[in-house]
């Protein structure tokens, strides 16, 4: 007996995915219109939707923070009036956060990377599940991180918010199954970049060390003993949007190169 052969995805799909202008989201855009889908994309850095939309003509942005619901509902509206209707969601915005011992992290920097990393997610997710559902269904995917597995010493906000990010996901396939909407959740690892750089920089000025002892640090965190492309995070996103992915649903899937652990191992 010959195997079916499952087209990968269905063109023209509808797709947002926010943060979508540069880094990751850039590169899970792409993939999804290189699958011949519709991409709206939602970013705070205009001059980055500009560059995006030079590159991807056939695509749409909207200028949003995910932290603000205001400017979340004004996303949509955009999204609805040009489209009508939504089959992806991928969310994909997040910050990292202050990188401290839990101590010394101001309130305000702790409140505002929860409103990024969590509240854009429902922010945006409570306003696509209609689209969806009107839609006849389709895929929710969540962005959170390999910090969501485990515990992240001084990076306490970031983990707690990616964490969170892990139940969000795992409640709301259970409630939205019947309704042929699939939510899963990508943790990615170290992903090569600009937004890792920084972040190794924080780390090198909080611990004492160079950035090029940290980025070896990180890359000893990992079986692979390598950094993540943001192009495989893209390949998973569509996986998971596909009829390959079409009985995948609340499950939380590392594309880390196997992260062992997040703790400190100078020591």
């Amino acid at each position: 007996m010959s195997a079916k052969v499952i087209n990968a995805i269905k063109p023209g799909l509808v797709v947002l995915v926010t943060a979508g202008a540069s880094g990751i989201g850039r590169a899970i855009a792409s993939s999804f219109l290189a699958h011949g889908c519709h991409v709206h994309i939602c970013d705070i850095d205009q001059s980055a939707i500009d560059s995006f939309l030079l590159e991807n003509p056939e695509s749409s942005a909207s200028l949003a923070d995910v932290s603000d619901h205001k400017m979340v509902d004004s996303l949509f509206s955009d999204l609805r009036n040009r489209y009508g209707h939504l089959d992806v969601l991928v969310n994909n915005a997040g910050t990292a956060g202050p990188t401290a011992a839990l101590e010394n992290i101001d309130p305000e920097d702790w409140d505002a990377t929860v409103a990024v990393n969590l509240n854009g997610q429902f922010y945006c997710s409570r306003l696509a599940i209609p689209l969806i559902r009107e839609a006849g269904g389709g895929s929710i995917i969540n962005i959170a991180s390999s910090a969501a597995l485990f515990g992240y010493p001084n990076r306490a906000p970031y983990a707690a918010s990616k964490w969170a990010v892990i139940g969000l996901t795992k409640t709301m396939a259970m409630e939205l199954g019947e309704a042929n909407i699939r939510v899963n959740v990508i943790c990615p690892g170290s992903v090569e970049g600009p937004r890792i750089d920084r972040v190794i920089e924080k780390d090198a000025d909080e611990r004492g060390k160079t950035a090029d002892e940290i980025r070896e640090m990180y890359t000893r965190q990992t079986s692979l003993k390598k950094f993540v492309q943001p192009e495989e995070i893209a390949h998973m996103a569509v996986f998971l949007a596909s009829d390959l992915g079409r009985s995948i649903s609340g499950q939380v899937l590392g594309v880390d190169g196997h992260t062992e652990s997040l703790s400190n191992i100078f020591n």
